[in-house]
């Protein structure tokens, strides 16, 4: 995500949140559909030759104003700035753990 020069890029920790629907959830945003479409690349990119992981499912890609890639116990957000200003992810899932990754 950094490398591609991904926005506020944080980490929410819901482990320890009952409930929760994954462990972790990565958010960053990108400053245009371009910005953000490469973002979501990289990161599949990286996963997969790190990992060797393929997501789960991915969406967002069509309008790249919000792209989700699942990978079961995480799930990656990418936004464009205002729509990430919009649904506010972060304080959705306020109780959780957050550290911002630099």
């Amino acid at each position: 995500m950094l490398s591609i020069k991904a926005k506020k890029v944080i980490d929410l920790d819901l482990c320890k949140l009952e409930h929760a629907i994954t462990d972790h959830f990565l958010v960053c945003h990108g400053t245009s559909t371009t910005h953000v479409s490469s973002i979501a690349e990289a990161v599949e990119k990286e996963v997969k030759e790190v990992l060797g992981e393929e997501t789960f499912r991915k969406e967002g890609y069509k309008n790249g104003e919000w792209i989700i890639l699942d990978y079961s116990s995480v799930v990656v957000h990418v936004f464009q700035e205002h729509i990430r200003d919009h649904y506010l992810i972060e304080e959705l899932w306020g109780d959780a753990e957050t550290t911002t990754i630099e």
